[in-house]
């Protein structure tokens, strides 16, 4: 028997025959996954770059277009998503420790089910509520007199803010897949306490996109304070 196969045989399910052991081969996973972060902090960083720009030119526009955000919306997805990153990490840490196969997929099918709440109160009732105020650009967008000259600049604000919102509820859409693929895994016991790494790399990528909400929810729901308007 050579070599290679016999290290192949030492290692549990899931273990490819290219990598020299475990090990490296979850290296290998983290680095990938990393490198695909990079390039999503650069595909995010041009909104936050532009977001940026255009709020330094019309910042009182921005202010106005802040407050037509309800804020309570916005906190309650940041509580759910929080929250989600919890499940999500006692998933892996569950498998990790050797957990049975059914405390992995409790973990993960709450995950989903905190994305999918995100999800649900983005769509049913923010953007549903958006759509009823008229504040949605191109969808009968009612410019109020008390606006002014910043009525332009207040629906490119709501451009960013859906721009921005719906392309992170995409990537909400895509982890909510991902993980029911891992939940699929899980309930075929694929994941021991020596190979959890597809848990481990689709961790980093929820919190990524949890991170990106939380730089989006000061960034549109808090521009400016909270004053009466």
């Amino acid at each position: 028997m050579s070599e290679a196969a016999t290290v192949h045989d030492a290692n549990p399910t899931g273990f490819a025959h290219q990598f020299e052991d475990l090990e490296q081969q979850r290296e290998a996973g983290r680095l990938g996954m990393w490198v695909f972060l990079a390039t999503e902090v650069l595909f995010f960083g041009g909104m936050f770059a532009a977001y940026t720009v255009y709020r330094s030119l019309h910042p009182v526009a921005f202010d106005i277009g802040s407050h037509l955000l309800d804020v309570r919306f916005g906190a309650t997805n940041t509580a759910v998503l929080i929250c989600s990153s919890l499940t999500m990490a006692l998933a892996i840490r569950s498998a990790q420790a050797g957990k049975k196969k059914g405390t992995i997929i409790w973990w993960l099918v709450l995950t989903i089910i905190l994305g999918a709440l995100f999800l649900f109160l983005k769509f049913r009732f923010e953007w549903y509520h958006d759509y009823l105020e008229h504040t949605i650009p191109g969808v009968g967008f009612h410019n109020l007199p008390q606006w002014g000259a910043n009525a332009p600049q207040v629906q490119m604000f709501m451009c960013f803010y859906f721009f921005m919102t719906g392309l992170h509820a995409l990537h909400m859409i895509v982890g909510i897949g991902v993980l029911a693929v891992l939940t699929g895994m899980a309930g075929r016991g694929k994941f021991t306490s020596q190979y959890f790494a597809p848990l481990e790399i689709s961790g980093l990528y929820w919190h990524f996109v949890d991170i990106i909400w939380i730089f989006l929810f000061p960034l549109l729901y808090l521009a400016g304070g909270r004053y009466p308007h």
